[in-house]
């Protein structure tokens, strides 16, 4: 069965989760910001059933990133004119192909560049939410995301309304706000009644680039590479909301987005984002890849941020490969009873690469080491049944036996070795499927 068959997508009694039916849901999406106006339907056909054979349940794409004519955002590379009836069809007919195969769209009405430039505003708002009822209120896969990199600041009175109509006509359909680098939704419209959800965008810089003097530094409090702090700052606010990471680093992008003789971001990196936000309690995550976001199709071409491949290629990166293996391992658990756990760490927490992200609920316990350091873990309160340690590895989903844990208080592990300098693995407690 297709997710929303058994009932709409909403937020889960706790207030952390999403569910269908009060059956749960984890997020897993991918970043095409470029779907619409580069990919023929051929073309979304090939990448969406790609996507949808590796786990991902939900693609984040963007109605209308550009304009024809003067007006261009920094990915200008587009095919299409937004402003054609050809246009629209042709985006309808690329969620019909994600319907069909039980994908979610979380649709970007436009790019924030589009409401700084003034083409969207308080004058024609309302009048474009309406027309997108027209257009996709009939569709069951449909997620609402506002904003797209703008800070909820610029124009905060347009997003209220565009979100309060959007809500009022599709009362049943989910929105969230894509925000600015290393900024969260939760710093602007937290109180917002058409808010379902926060999306915060860690971004793509290391831990020593908190200031490149580039149009995307900010002002807030700089995380560095821990995105877990984001998710952290969301769900202490009151009146929770769910949270997650809609743009960390994507893979094969530069390390601080704008010089590509840095180093590119890797799979263990985008690994890592992703275990360390949802192990601390996000909703799920959304991995990117920097040819795919905006469809690079021809080496001929200059492409943006230093891409080095086109994005037929791009879909093979080992990275996307890795996230339906976190899927898989958060569904073989009541996720939504789980929370952060570190409490459970008796070797203490260690900062920025050596920490050791712990997720527990009942009858589970998660520990993502990404280095492969050794640690201790706590057992108290899991010694009434009969529970087992695994190493699970994030790059191959497989699950290994290596110990029975029932009645004891505590253990020190250290992690297989994979002797590739990348030794990320998931110590797994929990009973035995056997």
């Amino acid at each position: 069965m297709k997710f929303w068959e058994y009932g709409p997508l909403r937020v889960s009694g706790n207030h952390r989760y999403l569910e269908n039916g009060g059956r749960p849901f984890f997020w897993m999406g991918d970043t095409a910001w470029l779907l619409f106006q580069q990919c023929t339907e051929e073309e979304a056909f090939l990448y969406l059933n790609n996507r949808k054979e590796k786990g991902f349940n939900v693609i984040q794409a963007t109605l209308v990133h550009n304009m024809p004519g003067e007006f261009q955002s920094s990915l200008a590379r587009v095919k299409r004119d937004v402003t054609t009836k050809e246009y629209w069809d042709h985006c309808e007919a690329i969620v019909r192909l994600a319907e069909e195969a039980g994908m979610y769209m979380a649709l970007l009405p436009t790019w924030g560049s589009i409401v700084k430039a003034g083409i969207l505003h308080m004058g024609n708002v309302e009048r474009y939410a309406a027309y997108l009822y027209e257009r996709f209120g009939k569709y069951p896969n449909i997620i609402w995301l506002l904003g797209g990199d703008i800070r909820g600041d610029v124009n905060p009175e347009l997003y209220h309304v565009f979100g309060t109509r959007l809500k009022e006509k599709m009362p049943e359909v989910l929105i969230g706000y894509h925000p600015f680098g290393r900024t969260s939704s939760s710093l602007w419209f937290h109180h917002e009644k058409w808010l379902d959800f926060h999306m915060f965008q860690s971004g793509h810089r290391r831990y020593d680039q908190a200031v490149l003097k580039q149009w995307d530094d900010v002002g807030e409090e700089f995380y560095g590479e821990d995105n877990w702090k984001y998710v952290d700052r969301d769900l202490k606010q009151e009146q929770q909301k769910p949270t997650i990471d809609g743009e960390p680093s994507y893979e094969w992008i530069p390390q601080g987005l704008h010089d590509p003789s840095e180093p590119f971001w890797q799979a263990w990196d985008v690994r890592r984002y992703a275990y360390w936000s949802v192990f601390q309690g996000a909703m799920g995550h959304t991995y990117g890849d920097n040819a795919i976001m905006q469809f690079y199709n021809d080496l001929s071409e200059p492409g943006n941020y230093g891409v080095r491949e086109v994005w037929q290629e791009a879909m093979h990166h080992e990275g996307s490969g890795h996230m339906g293996h976190l899927a898989k391992l958060m569904n073989s658990v009541d996720f939504t009873q789980g929370k952060a756990a570190e409490e459970l760490l008796l070797s203490g927490q260690r900062e920025k690469y050596g920490r050791i992200a712990v997720f527990a609920g009942p009858g589970f316990i998660f520990c993502y080491d990404y280095t492969g350091e050794e640690f201790t873990i706590g057992l108290n309160g899991y010694g009434d049944r009969k529970m087992y340690a695994y190493w699970f590895d994030p790059t191959s989903g497989v699950l290994s036996l290596f110990r029975e844990v029932s009645g004891i208080d505590k253990m020190t592990v250290k992690p297989p070795q994979r002797y590739c300098g990348q030794n990320d693995w998931v110590l797994v407690i929990r009973e035995c499927e056997m």
